[in-house]
Parts: structure tokens; sequence; C-alpha cells
């Protein structure tokens, strides 16, 4: 080899040399200034964590404690189970990388009869049972604070999935906030029990009031207040009827400050005392609470009771008479609740009696989101007409649906002004302590519902004598949406900002097309093929008969066979037909094993682009990008560009 071969030689192996030191190099100086940094590509940010989330997570002021008990073998024979404990997996250790060190994340395995199952189930952790040999799953998360406090999530239901972040965003502000949430609870309607002068006998609480005292700290509020003490977390309005000035004055001070309300507004409370006595709609079992609702972006109509034809529930409002549709108490299913909030996920029935109507108004500056709406054949019907009701069925007369959804139920948000700029009104007196706020220091957090009498018993839950003890059972979701508005209401205000999210399982979009069209496609043509097929064999069975008829007619011992009674015609006819049955059957057949074709195309031409023309394609690339920098490296100078060249040896003489 000469000389200079080996020099190249030697320089370009000295340069691999070079090169893979500098990539060890680069890749331990990036592990340690990079650590932490991650890219997030998915299509809707879905390992990204939501700006309320960074902040709780980034303001906890005490070490805490994850424990995810996940049960892998067990979740290895569900698909779904594997990819959504992968998920919560990944992300709490997102949040536990940025965390600055304040969440300490332990996976446990629990398996049977082990320490750690022993430990899941001290937790409260559920164990869910996969087959019949005695496998349970368990896929459930536990924080401990420094406090011995704990909070617990006993099952993360895959169905949940978009809600993962607000669950678990959840449960680090209780173990951070360990203190119950205080309700300020004021209504007009009596809910606390007490003693019932109509019928002389003690009147139990009702049971979406009595199971909020067990969930929060209740303080009642009489409607004669003139200041929300600020330690009030949430503020509850049942049917506010004609509350003094001072009282609405402090409602409107308390929601400048940020304050949290859920809002219970009627047209018509059927549960209203007063409407016993005045029997007649108006201010007496009517409520507004005007001119607040205006102020925050809310029309509300109380001369008007939504009526629903698809929705309406059927009743029977004498014992002696047959039940009949009543289109204003209204059962709106899972398809009337909003998907993507909190407070709404997972129920499938709401009941409400002569609900009225919320519509944003048209020059609002809050953000107006509808959590409860009626079907499309809805219409609104005047409250007038509820006076003297005796049969439902004349609401019908006269009822035009619109095809417009209405709003009962919404979530009202963002900044707003005072709802008296000139002033507190007459009556209300002097404003004490701090001067009175003009416009919104924080963010308002509403939830105003049209029906208040949605939070009475009937409408959602039925009593039964078990054992001498009366026991509740629920059959509608009226008590679940007024405890989990609460408690998406009492949390902070960076927990009320994460909401529901896109999920993590992708579906295959374009294999559910083609099935969908193969599906419609094969539905047709076996309902085509079927039919031939039934009317082929009714003719054959024609002729069977005809031929067995023909037989049994026969005289004598010596009758002819049934196969020489039939003419020729008849016989190539009944060998047609029966060829016919075969080929449509051979047909049906076909379709049916046809179904999948187009789904099998698609993935035989992706595996061809995956495993042959994608890499092809790359090398070819990289070829061509090679090619043309070696014909740039050995491509003539242009003319009239100086090259380096020998010196000119000296002249001699001679």
């Amino acid at each position: 080899m000469s000389r200079p071969a080996w020099r190249k030689l030697t320089a370009g192996g000295g340069a691999l040399i070079a090169l893979g030191v500098l990539f060890v190099g680069l890749t331990v100086l990036s592990s340690q200034l990079l650590r932490g940094v991650r890219l997030d590509l998915t299509e809707h940010r879905l390992y990204t964590l939501t700006p309320g989330t960074r902040h709780i997570v980034q303001t906890l002021k005490e070490p805490l404690n994850l424990y995810l008990f996940y049960s892998e073998r067990a979740a290895s024979q569900i698909p779904v189970v594997r990819i959504y404990g992968q998920r919560v997996r990944e992300f709490l250790q997102e949040l536990a990388a940025r965390s600055k060190g304040n969440i300490e994340l332990h996976v446990i395995d629990p398996q049977p009869f082990s320490e750690e199952e022993d430990r899941a189930t001290d937790f409260g952790i559920r164990a869910v049972p996969v087959d019949n040999s005695g496998t349970s799953l368990y896929l459930g998360l536990a924080g401990t604070n420094s406090t011995d406090g704990r909070a617990v999530i006993d099952f993360l239901d895959p169905s949940k999935e978009p809600f993962l972040e607000y669950d678990i965003a959840k449960l680090l502000v209780e173990l951070s906030q360990p203190k119950k949430p205080v309700i300020g609870w004021l209504s007009s309607i009596p809910m606390s029990g007490g003693f019932d002068p109509a019928s002389g006998q003690p009147q139990a609480p009702w049971l979406v009031y009595s199971q909020a005292q067990q969930l929060f700290t209740m303080r009642p509020l009489a409607p004669s207040l003139t200041q929300v003490a600020p330690d009030i977390d949430v503020l509850v309005l049942v049917h506010p009827k004609d509350l003094p000035a001072a009282a609405m004055v402090a409602i409107d001070q308390y929601a400048l400050r940020g304050g949290r309300l859920l809002v219970f507004v009627d047209p018509l409370a059927e549960q209203d005392s007063g409407r016993a006595a005045a029997m007649m709609p108006g201010a007496g079992h009517a409520s507004s609470l005007e001119p607040l609702l205006s102020t925050w972006g809310i029309s509300f109509d109380p001369n008007e009771v939504l009526g629903d034809l698809q929705q309406g529930m059927t009743v029977r409002l004498r014992q002696d008479e047959p039940p009949e549709q009543h289109v204003a108490i209204i059962g709106f299913g899972s398809h009337a609740l909003a998907e993507g909030d909190v407070v709404t996920t997972g129920l499938t029935q709401i009941t409400m009696a002569t609900a009225g109507v919320l519509r944003p108004k048209k020059d609002a500056a809050t953000h107006f989101e509808p959590l409860i709406q009626s079907s499309t054949r809805a219409a609104v019907i005047p409250a007038q007409r509820f006076a003297q009701l005796t049969d439902p069925a004349t609401l019908r007369e006269g009822f035009k649906p619109t095809g417009e959804r209405y709003t009962v139920a919404a979530r009202v948000t963002g900044m707003v002004k005072t709802a008296f700029p000139n002033g507190p009104p007459p009556g209300a007196p002097p404003a004490a302590g701090p001067a009175p706020l003009s416009a919104s220091s924080k963010p308002l957090n509403l939830i105003v519902v049209a029906d208040a009498d949605m939070l009475a018993d009937f409408l959602w839950v039925r009593w039964e004598n078990f054992l001498g003890q009366r026991t509740a059972s629920a059959w509608a979701n009226n008590g679940d949406f007024v405890w989990n508005a609460l408690d998406n209401l009492a949390g902070s205000s960076d927990l009320i900002s994460v909401r529901g999210r896109a999920s993590f399982l992708r579906p295959f979009e374009r294999v559910d097309t083609l099935r969908a069209m193969a599906q419609d496609r094969f539905l047709a043509e076996q309902k085509e093929l079927e039919g031939q097929l039934a009317q082929t064999e009714r003719k054959l069975e024609a002729l069977q008969a005809n031929r067995s008829d023909l037989a049994s007619g026969a005289s004598g011992a010596h009758a002819p066979s049934s196969q020489t009674i039939l003419t020729a015609d008849q016989e190539r006819e009944l060998q047609r037909f029966q060829k016919e049955r075969l080929r449509i059957r051979k047909e049906l057949r076909d379709v049916k094993l046809g179904l999948d074709r187009d789904i099998r195309a698609l993935g035989n031409r992706l595996k061809l682009i995956d495993i042959v023309l994608a890499p092809t394609a790359f090398v070819l690339v990289a070829w061509l990008i090679a090619v043309a920098a070696r014909r740039r490296r050995l491509a003539p100078a242009p003319s009239g560009t100086s090259t380096p060249s020998a010196a000119p040896l000296p002249a001699t003489d001679g």
C-alpha cells in the first residue's frame, strides 16, 4: 500500500474514532443537561400537563407519596387495561418529574396472598375479578401526606380515561389541603328537615342535603345575610326568591371576589310551600335571581317552562288514572349531558319537573357552556298553562317543537362587573369593611340550573323499608350531579381549570369506515340474496308438494313413483331451482367471507408501505444525495477562476 493511501486510511479511521467519541460524549452530556426535557408530539398533547395541574404540582408545600397498585400480569390479558395502565404510569412519572422532588411514586404489583396485596386492601384499593380462576386485577392509586392523611382512587376506570388528569389532580389537592371545604347553603325551600305543620309529622331532610353534610362542612345561611364570609368555598342558592337587597349585594360582592356558586332557579317550583296557597304562577313560586344573572351574562325568563316530546316522561298523576306522557317532566338521558365536563361524566339520567330555559346574553363577556340540554323536539310553554293543570295530555295541544336544543343547566365563567354600579339599592345597608368592588378581582365560577325541584327526593330516589330501616335507592343521578358540582367548585381554581381531555386510545377511523361500508354492502346483498333464496325455496316446496300429492293420489299396488309423475319440464324446473339454491347459498357465504376484504387489503397496503416502500424510498433519497455530493466534488472548476498551480521555474541561459 502506498504511503498516501495509508495516510488516507489512517485519517479515515481517526475520523471514525473521533466521531464515536463525540457521539458518546454528546449522549452523556445530553443525559445530564436535558434530563426531564420531553417533547410531546401527540395530536391532543396527551402527555402535556394543563397549566392548572402544573401549578398544583409545582406549589406543593409538603412531600407526598403516591402508590400505584397495578397488576401487570392480570392486565396483560386485557389489551385495553394494559394500554391504560401504561398510560397511568407514564402520567404519574410525568407528575413526579415536575414536582421538584415533592412527589415520590411507588409502583406496586400486588401478587396474590402477598404483603403488597394486604397493603392494597388496607388502602381500600378495589380488586376486580378477571376470570373464573380467581385472578384479580388491581389498578388503583393511593396517596399519603406528611400528616398521615390519605386519599384513594379505588379503581382507575379505563372508561373515564379523559378525566384521568382531573381525578389525579383532585387527589393531590385533597392531600395538600386535607380540610373539608365549607359550603354556604341558602334555600327558600325547607330542605334540612324539621316539623311539617301540614301533616303534623317530623320531616326528614332531603337526601341531597344530608349527603352533602357528610361530604362537606355545611353552613346554613339565612336570607337576611349582609355578607358572605370569605372562608366559604362554595355558595349554594336554592330557589332564591324575594331575597332582600342586602343579601343581593352580599352575593354580588362574593361573586366579584371570584366566588364559586351553584344556583338553582325555577319558573315553577313544585316544592315551594307558597305554591299551595297561591295556586297561580308568579313570584310566589318563581325565582330568577335578577339582576345578578343578567349581569353574569345569563338570560332566564321565569314565565317559560320547557317541554320535550322526546324526553318527556310517562307519569301517573292519580292512582285511578292511566299513566300519561308529561312533556314538562323530563328525563335527560346521557345524550343530553355534556360529555367533556367532570360534573356530568358517567351520569345516565337527570330528572327535572317544570324546568326553565337558560340562554347566553349576546353582549356577555362570560363564557357560557351548556351542561344539560333538551332534545330537538322541544319548545317552551307559558308558565300560566300549569295553573290548575289536571291533565298533562293537554300540554301537547298546540305544542310545536322548534328543532332547537334548550339549555337547562350551564357552567358560566369569566370576569364580570357589579350588578349595582350606582351603589347599593334602596334597603341595603352601607357595606362594612373594605370598599365594595365594581368589577371582578378573580374570574367568576358559576354552575346554574333552571330547576330547583330536581333536588327533591321523589324525582330521583325511592325510599324503602328494609328490616325496619329506611333505605334509599337512587333511580336517577340528580344527587350525583349536585355532589359532582360541589366537589368541582370546591376545588382550587387550578383544579376547576382541569377538564376532560381526549382519549389516549386512538380508534382506527379508516378501518371503522371501511367496516361500516362493508357492513352496509353486506346487509344489502344479504337481504337481496336471502329474498331470492326464500323465493326459490317456496317454488321448490310447491313442486315437491305437487309431486307428493300426485304420488299419494295414485291408486293400485303398482302406483308410479314420484319421479315419473312429474313431467319432463317440471323435472328440469326442479333441477334448475335446486342449482339456483346452491348458487345463492354460495354467493351468500362469499358475501359474508368478503366482509373484511377491504380491511385486509388496507392492512396489506400498509405493510407494503411500511416494510418495502418506505425503506426503499429512504435508501433511494440517501443514494441520490450521495451521488449529488460526489458529483459536486468531482466537478471541474468554473472558467475564469484561479486554481493553485506550481510556481514557474526560473529562466536559465542557453
